[in-house]
């Protein structure tokens, strides 16, 4: 070790408390580092493993595929597995040649097939054997033709040809040139109905039934997916099969392992590489900030030893090594310790969040921590290369600073007498030891500003982000005050008596505090022309003919207590809303395109007056069936009325909204099954995941027939709630770790400056200024600290609370607003003056204990 490491060293020795709180700040990068590159790997990981559960385990699959193709896969060291199912053929769905999927895709599925193609079920259960299918929910929404469980289906089966060309279902609809040849009729059983599975693309001809075969034999025209072993690879084992077959990739699971080359795949890609690299970029900008500031204050306590050492032959480069060599030392202990704090936050901070990861995205995977070697050394080496950038900077300076001016120290501080002047009412005001802190602060305002802008990112930091935090909590309230139900069951077809009976059964389930039940129909009534208000005029682009005016109604029919509860809440008297002549109660409100109005009473109305009398209509186009006319006397309430249950039925776009609500009982004297939107069950439960997993079983258990569509309503708020837990955590806790190291650099700044000036304070003191007189100095410093970084901070974190205000919520959308974070603005403004108050107090406390002759002297140490 040559005499300038070993000088290094003794000086490191030295200045304990600066170089334990420089090892600190170092640690606290390396930590954060560490912990960021560590969670997006598990992260990754987390992400990768969901979407196989979700979309499969695979990663190409060949739609076309045939025996040649097969075999050359399975002789291919690059495929660790394989999953088929037969393609059975095509059966028309739809004659609508505009129609771009007017066929039935039938799918023969194996076991295997089941477990690698995920298949999610609505309702009912998978096909046992070749008469029995699920149909895919989106030929359901699509076609507008309700199928229920226990349905068969006669199909013409065969082949689409385009001339002697065979289509699959990569091959579009081509209407007009394609040719359905049927080769067999088959007739299967509906058991199920699923999602739209993940291997029907867009632009597929045919909607999916999933059948079973009967035996794992594989026919000359089948569908085959792959995994391989490195998934880095499947373009390159695509461009080396068999040309001219169809191939579709993972993609969603290919994205998470930044091989897709779907252009949103690589934008996504590149924003989480982004994201990361700007949230390393502010670590390494925070832990240079410290770092450099405490390499800098070393050098500037160095700097007459280092115009000794160059007076007497030291070379630049000699002095420059000194100082890197103490950046090595410093990193050797700090980087190693950093790594494993963030190893062990990570761990901590992932163990309490996954519970809240799997409610948002999947339920079945775990995020577990993923410790990576190359993740590790990535943080090991941003670490050291902070390290030595901050450490190079002031080497670099003090190695270029000529001999004389270190020897004298003349360039510590270079002031004018202008740039330290006062003001008069200052001087009257604070008197002499605010004027003295004040020209203090002037005189050397690089290593004030230093401390200053410290305490800003601080600031910054964490009022920005508790606004964030109260916006998304608003989301949150927003969305909890709009849902009437955690889960509802919507049915079709199911009688009302069946209905009933059902009810009885699902609202025992376990979690269930309130149920309700009702049924929604779509209908139309005659108003008289001059009930209406301007504001529905107003929409109209011409006059309507005639004294009277058709309006479009939807009829909300609900269980009694229900009914009952909404009259008690809107103080109506029971008697007239109840009985055979009761009036109903409505919701007639204009349509907006405004986010403003949050309540239904801030929309226009619908009618001119709050009680009208409508002529109820219904038409139907079966001619066994009456059409009735019913009059009826309506009271237009403001409020939301409750939420309809699920249905995949399309309503009318109307430039009104305009429901009446009635008793359940008044249902049965104009629900004609023509005009009926959707029947259905709702319940509030203490936990809707755990009552919806029971609704299911047990209706899987009752062996229910009728088509139905069970939603979990809670689960956006659910979301809500952990978006918010996860920014919290995520968060502060980055907040925490970047504020300790600003914390760590007002430390470190202050105390070194107190001890740099040791000279001068020992001359205060020996011309006669008391101890509390130099107190009261001392708090004036602190004040203006406090005062810079307040005044700069406060307005910029309140702007950028603003800018993310706006830009995720576009000023106000969905009636969240601006909310001033006045407790996130007092706790700044505490903690900010505690930290000076403090750090200053331990400082001072200090130098009170040396003597001042000593210190006079210290000029010749």
């Amino acid at each position: 070790m040559n005499v300038f490491n070993k000088v290094a060293l003794q000086g490191m020795k030295k200045s304990r408390t600066r170089t334990i709180v420089t090892i600190v700040g170092v640690v606290l990068s390396a930590a954060m580092m560490t912990a960021v590159i560590t969670f997006g790997v598990s992260l990754l990981h987390y992400m990768t493993d969901g979407a196989t559960q979700k979309y499969g385990d695979w990663h190409v699959a060949f739609l076309d595929a045939d025996a040649v193709l097969l075999n050359e896969v399975i002789n291919n060291d690059a495929m660790a597995d394989t999953a088929a199912f037969t393609n059975i053929g095509y059966a028309t769905f739809q004659n609508d040649e505009e129609d771009i999927s007017p066929y039935f895709f039938i799918a023969g599925f194996e076991d295997k097939a089941f477990d690698k193609l995920p298949v999610r079920l609505l309702s009912g259960r998978r096909p046992e054997n070749s008469n029995e299918v699920i149909i895919s929910g989106r030929a359901l929404k699509a076609g507008g033709i309700s199928y229920a469980l226990g349905d068969t289906l006669s199909l013409a089966v065969g082949q689409r040809t385009n001339g002697s060309e065979e289509l699959g279902q990569y091959d579009s609809y081509m209407a007009g040139n394609e040719t359905l040849n049927v080769e067999v009729q088959k007739t299967y059983t509906v058991v199920g109905i699923c999602q739209t599975p993940v291997f029907e693309t867009e632009n597929a001809a045919g909607y999916t039934l999933i059948t079973a075969v009967d035996d794992a034999v594989m026919t000359d025209d089948f569908s085959l997916f792959v995994t391989l072993r490195k998934p880095r690879s499947v373009y390159a084992f695509t461009d080396s099969m068999t040309e001219g077959h169809a191939v579709i990739y993972n993609n969603n699971v290919l994205r998470f392992m930044g091989r897709s080359r779907d252009p949103g795949d690589k934008l996504f890609v590149s924003l989480l590489v982004s994201i990361g690299m700007i949230v390393i970029a502010i670590i390494m900008i925070g832990s240079i900030f410290l770092i450099y500031n405490s390499f800098d204050i070393s050098l500037n306590e160095r700097m007459q030893q280092f115009g000794i050492f160059a007076s007497v032959g030291a070379t630049a480069k000699q002095l420059r090594g000194s100082v890197l060599f103490e950046g090595l030392c410093i990193g050797a202990v700090g980087i190693p310790i950093g790594i494993a704090v963030g190893l062990g936050s990570i761990g901590l901070v992932i163990a309490a969040v996954t519970h809240n990861f799997s409610n948002i995205l999947y339920s079945e995977v775990p995020l577990t921590l993923h410790i990576s070697a190359i993740a590790v050394a990535t943080a090991a080496a941003v670490s050291l290369a902070t390290i030595l950038i901050s450490a190079y900077l002031p080497a670099r300076k003090a190695a270029g600073t000529p001999v004389m001016t270190c020897i004298r120290q003349t360039n510590e501080v270079k002031v004018a007498p202008n740039d330290v002047k006062t003001s008069k009412w200052m001087q009257r005001l604070c008197g002499l030891e605010g004027t003295l802190a004040l020209k203090n602060f002037k005189r050397n305002r690089k290593r004030y500003h230093s401390i200053v802008l410290s305490l800003v990112l601080s600031i910054v930091l964490f009022i920005s982000t508790s606004a964030f935090v109260i916006d998304l909590q608003q989301a949150t309230a927003l969305a909890k005050a709009v849902t009437s139900y955690d889960v509802g069951l919507g049915v079709q077809n199911m009688a009302g008596k069946e209905m009933l009976l059902l009810y009885d059964k699902l609202k025992t389930t376990e979690g269930v505090t309130d149920s309700s039940y009702q049924v929604v129909m779509q209908q139309m009534c005659t108003v008289q022309s001059s009930m209406l208000s301007d504001a529905f005029w107003e929409t109209q682009e011409c006059g309507l003919a005639g004294e009277t005016v058709p309006l479009s109604v939807k009829i909300q029919c609900l269980d009694e207590a229900a009914y009952l509860k909404i009259i008690q809440d809107l103080g109506l008297p029971e008697a007239a809303y109840t009985g055979e002549d009761a009036k109903w109660i409505a919701v007639a409100k204009m349509q907006t395109d405004s986010d403003s109005a949050e309540t239904a009473g801030q929309l226009k109305d619908l009618f001119a007056e709050t009680s009208i009398e409508i002529v109820m209509q219904s038409e139907t186009n079966d001619a066994s069936k009456t059409a009735y006319v019913k009059n009826a006397k309506i009271t237009c309430v403001d409020m939301t009325p409750p939420d309809m249950p699920p249905t995949a039925r399309p309503f009318e776009s109307q430039p009104y909204f305009f429901q009446i609500i009635v008793p359940y009982a008044s249902a049965a004297s104009f629900a004609l099954p023509d005009t009926i939107i959707v029947k259905g069950l709702t319940f509030q439960s203490e936990n809707p995941s755990l009552s919806m997993s029971e609704i299911e079983k047990m209706l899987q258990h009752m062996g229910t027939v009728d088509s139905y569509i069970i939603v979990n309503t809670s689960e956006m708020l659910e979301e809500s709630r952990n978006y918010i837990f996860i920014a919290n955590v995520f968060a502060y806790t980055f907040i925490v770790m970047i504020s300790l190291i600003a914390v760590a650099n007002v430390f470190n700044t202050i105390a070194t400056n107190i001890k740099l000036r040791r000279r001068e304070f020992a001359m205060l003191r020996s011309v006669g200024m008391s101890d509390r007189d130099f107190n009261r100095m001392m708090r004036y410093e602190c004040v203006f600290y406090g005062l810079n970084a307040l005044l700069v901070g406060l307005p910029l974190a309140v702007l950028i609370a603003w800018l993310i205000y706006k830009g995720m919520f576009i000023g106000g959308a969905d009636g969240i607003v601006f909310v001033w974070p006045w407790t996130s603005i007092g706790i700044s403004i505490i903690s900010v003056l505690l930290v000076i108050f403090t750090t200053m107090t331990y400082a001072v406390s200090k130098i009170k204990k040396e003597n001042i002759i000593d210190a006079l002297r210290d000029d010749m140490m």
